[in-house]
C-alpha cells in the first residue's frame, strides 16, 4: 500500500476536487481524502453553478485548464445568461445541474487521472514537524506523509446543524462532523472563528400544484461553460418556477421565532449577507408582503425541488405549516426541512497569496475553511492552492493573479489582505477592472498562463490558439472595410442612429452603442463566416477597447491612497450609490484614510470610486 505522496488534498468538495485534479495534472502524485467517495463535488446547497460573477469564476478555471466548467456543461440541465440587460462586462453564465450526475461526473473525469488516489476516511490531525506539516493522520490510525497538505474541509470542522431548538452534528445532513483539526489548527495560533450558512427544505414535485407558479424556461438556444467545444449540454432542458410567500406564510413564519437559533443567540457565527434565511428577510424588509422564490429541479430523474429563497433554520412544524400556505403547496410534501449549520473556518489573512499558510509550512487552504461561500469561489481556491502546491513540490514558482487579470485574483487579493467578516461572496462590484474581465474572454487572459505551466491538454491548446487567430482574423478585416452611406444607412434609420454622411471603418462604426456586430456583419459581405462566441468577443474587444486601455494604465499606477484623509466630518450614510453593506462598514469603523476604507471587508471599488469623487480627486 502505498503510503508516501506529493499532495494530499483533505476533502473532496469543489474546492478539494479542482485541487486534486490540477495538482496530479501538474504530474504530482496526490491523494485525494474524503469521507463518500460517492459525494465528489456534491451540491450540498442550491444544484446550480454559475451566476453573477460567480460564472466568470467558472470560465476562468476552464481557461486555466481546471474540470468545473467540463463537470458543468456536461450535468447542467437548464442554462440562462444572467444581466444581459446590462453591459457585456455583467453578464453572467449559470446552469442549473442535475445533483446526483453532477458528482457521478466529477468523480469519472477524476479516476481518468492516472497519478490520482483516493482514500475514504476521516482526517483526525496533521503530522507537523518544526512548524512543517509532513502528512496527516486518519481516523484508521493510517498515516500519510506528504511534501505538501491542502486542507479543503467546507463545513465539516466542528459543524453543528440546527433545526429549531434540534441540533445535530455534522458537516450537512447525513455526514459526520470532523473534530480535532480545528484545535491542533488552533494551538499553533491560527486564528479560528465560526460562521454560519443554511439550506432551505426540499420539496416532493409530486405534491405541488405547478399551475399556480411563473414558468422560467432556460436560454434557447442553450450556451455553455467551456471554451471547448468538445464540452456540451448533453441532459434535456428542465424549466424553474417562480413562486411568491405571502402575509400568511409570513404570519406562520412569525410564530417560530422565539425558537429559532438565529435569534436565541444559539448560534454565534455571522451569516451570508447576500443569501439570508427567510426568517432574516422578514425581520431585515419587515415592510415587503411578499418574497421571491425559486423552485428549482434537483435531477432529470428526479422529483425532488430545491426552493431557493427559503433557508431556514425554524422549526419543522413551522416550516412545514409556513410553506403549506403558499399558493401551489397546499398538499404539499418535503423530503427534509431546512436547516443552519454553524462551522469553524480559519482567518484568511493568515495565507500567502498562494494560499499557502504563513504559520504552517506546506500546509494550504481552499474554499469556505477560508471564510468564503459559494460552490464558484471554492473551486477557484482549489485551483490556485493546487498549483502552487504542486510548484512547491516541483520547486517552481509561485503562481499568483492579479486583480487586474481574473476574478480569482480578485478574489485571494480579497481574502489575504482584508480577512473577512461574514461569509465572502464574489460581485461584479468587487472587481475594479471588470471591463477587462468579462466571461467572454476568461481565455484570451488565462490559457497561456496555462500554457506556460503546463496545464492545457494538446487539444485545448489548439482551440485556444484557433480561437486567437479567429478573433484576431475579424478584428483586421474590420479596420480595414469600409461601410457606405448607400449600403448602411437604411439599417441606421431602422435602428435609430445616425445615418452616415461618409463611409467609415466597420470598426469606428462599432463603437455606436446601438451598433451589434452580428446585425452588421451582412452588409460586410465578408467571404469567412464566424462563429458567434469570435462575434461577440471580438464585438466587445473593440467597444471596450478605449476603457480597457485606461483600466491597464490605472492598475500599473501605484496608488497613494493612505495619504488621502477622509474628513471627521463626512456623513458615510448619506453616500446612496455606496452599497449599503459599505455605508454600514464605514459608518461602524470611521475609516480616516481611504487606504484604510480600501482595506474593510465588503467595501467595493466601486464604494472607493465615490468617495474619490466626493473628495475631489
Amino acid at each position: 500500500m502505498k503510503l508516501n505522496y506529493d499532495v494530499i488534498v483533505i476533502g473532496a468538495g469543489h474546492a478539494g476536487a479542482e485541487a486534486a485534479a490540477v495538482a496530479a495534472n501538474l504530474n504530482c502524485e496526490v491523494l485525494l481524502i474524503t469521507m463518500d467517495l460517492n459525494k465528489i463535488a456534491s451540491m450540498s446547497c442550491n444544484p446550480a453553478m454559475g451566476g453573477i460573477a460567480k460564472g466568470q469564476l467558472i470560465r476562468e478555471i476552464d481557461a486555466l485548464g481546471g474540470l468545473s466548467a467540463y463537470v458543468t456543461d456536461e450535468t447542467m440541465i437548464q442554462f440562462r445568461m444572467l444581466n444581459k440587460s446590462k453591459g457585456a462586462a455583467m453578464w453572467s453564465p449559470r446552469a442549473q445541474s442535475d445533483r446526483l450526475k453532477f458528482s457521478q461526473t466529477w468523480r469519472k473525469y477524476l479516476e481518468k487521472i492516472p497519478n490520482l488516489y483516493f482514500w475514504q476516511d476521516k482526517v483526525k490531525s496533521l503530522i507537523i514537524e518544526n512548524n512543517f506539516v509532513t502528512g496527516v493522520v486518519t481516523d484508521w490510525n493510517v498515516q500519510f506523509t506528504s511534501k505538501t497538505v491542502i486542507l479543503t474541509a467546507g463545513t465539516f470542522l466542528n459543524g453543528v446543524m440546527y433545526v429549531g431548538d434540534k441540533t445535530v452534528e455534522g458537516g450537512r445532513v447525513g455526514d459526520e462532523s470532523v473534530k480535532g483539526l480545528s484545535d491542533q489548527l488552533k494551538s499553533f495560533n491560527i486564528p479560528t472563528l465560526k460562521m454560519k450558512t443554511g439550506t432551505p427544505v426540499r420539496i416532493d414535485g409530486r405534491s405541488v400544484d405547478f399551475s399556480k407558479f411563473e414558468i422560467q424556461h432556460g436560454d434557447i438556444p442553450p450556451e455553455k461553460f467551456s471554451f471547448d467545444p468538445l464540452s456540451k449540454m448533453r441532459l434535456p432542458s428542465i424549466p424553474c418556477h417562480i413562486v411568491y410567500t405571502n402575509k400568511n406564510v409570513h404570519k406562520e413564519l412569525e410564530k417560530g421565532f422565539s425558537f429559532s437559533p438565529l435569534f436565541s443567540g444559539k448560534i454565534k457565527g455571522i451569516g451570508p449577507r447576500y443569501c439570508p434565511s427567510i426568517e432574516d428577510k422578514l425581520i431585515t424588509f419587515s415592510s415587503k408582503d411578499q418574497h421571491l422564490l425559486f423552485l428549482e429541479p434537483e435531477g432529470v430523474n428526479s422529483n425532488e425541488y430545491y426552493l431557493n429563497g427559503f433557508s431556514s433554520s425554524l422549526p419543522l412544524d413551522v416550516q412545514y405549516t409556513a410553506l403549506s400556505k403558499i399558493d401551489g403547496f397546499s398538499n404539499v410534501k418535503i423530503f427534509r426541512p431546512g436547516y443552519a449549520i454553524e462551522y469553524d473556518y480559519f482567518d484568511p489573512m493568515f495565507l500567502h497569496h498562494t494560499l499557502e499558510s504563513k504559520i504552517l509550512n506546506n500546509l494550504y487552504f481552499a474554499g469556505q475553511v477560508n471564510g468564503t461561500t459559494g460552490y464558484e469561489e471554492a473551486a477557484a481556491q482549489g485551483m490556485i492552492a493546487g498549483i502552487n502546491a504542486a510548484h512547491k513540490v516541483k520547486e517552481k514558482n509561485n503562481f499568483v493573479l492579479g486583480r487586474d487579470t481574473s476574478y480569482i485574483g480578485v478574489l485571494i487579493d480579497d481574502l489575504v489582505t482584508k480577512g473577512v467578516d461574514e461569509p465572502y461572496r464574489m460581485f461584479t462590484s468587487r472587481a475594479e477592472y471588470r471591463l477587462q474581465l468579462r466571461q467572454d474572454n476568461a481565455d484570451l487572459r488565462l490559457s497561456n498562463l496555462a500554457i506556460d505551466i503546463g496545464l492545457l491538454t494538446p487539444h485545448r491548446n489548439e482551440v485556444f490558439e484557433n480561437r486567437i487567430k479567429q478573433i484576431s482574423k475579424l478584428t483586421k478585416l474590420l479596420s480595414i472595410i469600409s461601410v457606405t452611406p448607400k449600403k448602411i444607412n437604411s439599417y441606421l434609420n431602422k435602428i435609430n442612429s445616425s445615418p452616415l454622411k461618409q463611409s467609415v471603418k466597420a470598426d469606428k462604426l462599432l463603437l455606436r452603442p446601438e451598433i451589434n456586430l452580428t446585425d452588421l456583419l451582412p452588409f460586410l459581405e465578408l467571404d469567412t463566416q464566424f462563429k458567434e462566441d469570435i462575434i461577440h468577443t471580438t464585438q466587445y474587444n473593440i467597444k471596450y477597447h478605449e476603457y480597457t486601455q485606461k483600466e491597464k494604465i490605472c492598475a500599473k499606477k501605484p496608488d497613494d491612497f493612505d495619504n488621502k484623509i477622509i474628513p471627521d466630518t463626512i456623513d458615510f450614510a448619506k453616500f446612496k450609490s455606496i452599497s449599503t453593506e459599505a455605508r454600514q462598514k464605514l459608518e461602524k469603523q470611521k475609516p480616516k484614510t481611504i487606504g484604510e476604507a480600501k482595506r474593510i471587508p465588503g467595501v467595493s471599488p466601486s464604494d472607493i470610486n465615490v468617495l474619490l469623487v466626493y473628495m475631489g480627486r
